[in-house]
């Protein structure tokens, strides 16, 4: 192992929600402690007393600092805590998060932020307001291959993007387990609003990521969608298109109905000297496609810049670094935005993204929406 651990003393979390049983709890447990950097000392990690409980003892969390209410946590965990991490469902966000900014606790909250373009504007408001700290967990950038392809880009290698193809198809509402059995998704996944949870779920990530790698705004959109899965009340498959900033053309699709990819993350960027592909279920690698011809994979042991960095190589190339390491990369890039934030008052990262990055995702997935109803493409 290459890295070594942090030596000033780890800042000291709480979570709200991140059960056991969640979708994200256990990982975030993980990739926030991977590097020495975050310490979680205290939660109320569900609202079921035996479950709360069992994650506490999990991951080591005192019982003295564990709470049945939320509420209760925020006002006896003030000035203990260096930040809060929110961990509940999507629908529950506006309430936690404004609840800790009001009492000055740093929050990072896992994407999307919200459910509405309203509630980011207000959560906005009172950020501003009272000058607090909010960092969004968009975790696919952590990847390596993927920070690398956004140097590339940045340089010039790819020349001038023209368009882009990026999906994230996933099969968790039409395949069957072994026994035959239908999915049971989480209750809240299942109850669809003005904006269908899908979007939030899976339309947020390829919104970042295409913000991250072209460094463009959406435009105009045109989108469909469609259910086909076990549930037909919810919203399971969606594609796009899109005009970004600078000319730049895109399809999305991301959907719940695709049979045999069970995280199908796939991002192809395409200039006019290269284009780039890279598949989240091979991380390590990028193909690269030349003008002249030419084509390469590139991995953390090629001629790279950034995944050749000691924090990107725990382990030497040939031992494949993952989801939770590429989340661990990204709660180290949080950890040192809070140090400067305590420092100056203030943070900036190419790598952490705050609410302003979620108000435009949410404004293009209502874009979306508005598109789908009327037939016809629409502004974002």
């Amino acid at each position: 192992m290459n890295n070594k651990p942090a030596t000033s003393k780890p800042m000291s979390l709480g979570f709200i929600g991140g059960s056991l049983n969640s979708a994200v709890g256990y990982t975030h447990f993980v990739s926030s402690a991977m590097d020495n950097k975050w310490i979680l000392d205290a939660g109320c990690f569900s609202t079921n007393k035996q479950r709360n409980r069992e994650s506490a003892q999990a991951y080591g969390v005192s019982a003295n600092r564990l709470y049945d209410s939320w509420h209760d946590m925020i006002k006896k965990e003030k000035g203990r805590l260096d930040a809060i991490v929110i961990l509940t469902p999507t629908p529950d966000h506006f309430e936690t998060v404004t609840a800790c900014l009001k009492e000055g606790i740093p929050v990072i909250c896992e994407k999307s932020l919200v459910t509405s373009s309203v509630d980011a504007k207000k959560i906005i408001e009172l950020r501003n307001r009272k000058k607090g700290f909010l960092a969004i967990t968009y975790n696919y950038s952590g990847y390596p291959m993927v920070r690398e392809l956004r140097n590339m880009i940045q340089k010039g290698t790819l020349g001038r993007i023209l368009h882009f193809q990026a999906e994230m198809p996933q099969e968790g509402y039409i395949r069957v387990d072994a026994q035959g059995n239908k999915p049971v998704p989480q209750s809240w996944r299942l109850s669809d609003g003005k904006v269908p949870i899908i979007h939030l779920d899976l339309g947020s990530h390829l919104h970042h990521l295409i913000h991250y790698l072209v460094e463009q705004k959406p435009v105009d959109v045109i989108a469909d969608q469609d259910s086909f899965g076990w549930f037909p009340d919810v919203i399971d498959n969606v594609t796009c298109l899109c005009r970004y900033a600078k000319g730049i053309q895109g399809q999305m699709w991301f959907s719940k109905s695709a049979l045999g990819y069970r995280n199908g993350l796939r991002l192809r960027i395409y200039g006019s000297d290269a284009s780039a592909e890279w598949y989240q279920m091979s991380p390590e690698e990028l193909i690269l496609s030349f003008v002249d011809g030419q084509r390469q994979i590139v991995d953390r042991a090629s001629i790279v810049e950034v995944a050749n960095m000691r924090r990107y190589n725990r382990f030497k190339s040939g031992h494949p670094a993952g989801f939770v390491e590429a989340f661990a990369n990204l709660y180290s890039d949080i950890a040192d935005c809070l140090h400067q934030y305590k420092a100056m008052g203030k943070w900036n990262s190419e790598n952490v993204f705050s609410a302003e990055l979620a108000l435009e995702g949410i404004l293009m997935i209502e874009a979306m929406i508005k598109s789908i109803n009327k037939k016809s493409w629409n502004k974002v």
